[in-house]
């Protein structure tokens, strides 16, 4: 069982990390609350630091929704990341998602977004 910073055991979060070479890549299967998006905000800075990681690709592909915080959340892992020495590529951004982000003028800053996985494996490789 796992168990959070603050010592109570902790739920799965409905995303998986991988480490494929000096990446790792983020898949989020299911909408995050505020807390599972910090939790993997944290866990995503640890791993950079634990694998030496030098790019973190996030796939939102599964998301049909990505609220403001969600994406100011995704915008600072990807400025403390690189802080830390590894550039974040977001992928897999519906139309309608990215439609109702620049509606609502939801901006992600320092991120840098990409079409695909393949799109964002590339970005990173460069």
């Amino acid at each position: 069982m796992k168990v959070d910073v603050a010592g109570a055991p902790s739920t799965p979060l409905p995303a998986s990390i991988l480490a494929q070479g000096p990446n790792l890549i983020v898949s989020i299967h299911a909408a995050l609350d505020d807390e599972q998006l910090l939790r993997l905000q944290r866990d995503l800075l640890d791993r950079v630091g634990q694998n030496r990681s030098r790019g973190i690709l996030i796939d939102v592909a599964a998301l049909d929704v990505l609220d403001s915080f969600a994406a100011r959340t995704l915008g600072d892992l990807a400025y403390m990341a690189g802080l830390r020495g590894a550039r974040t590529v977001v992928v897999g951004i519906a139309p309608a998602v990215a439609m109702t982000l620049v509606r609502l003028a939801v901006h992600m800053p320092v991120t840098k977004t990409a079409l695909d996985l393949e799109e964002g494996l590339a970005w990173l490789g460069s």
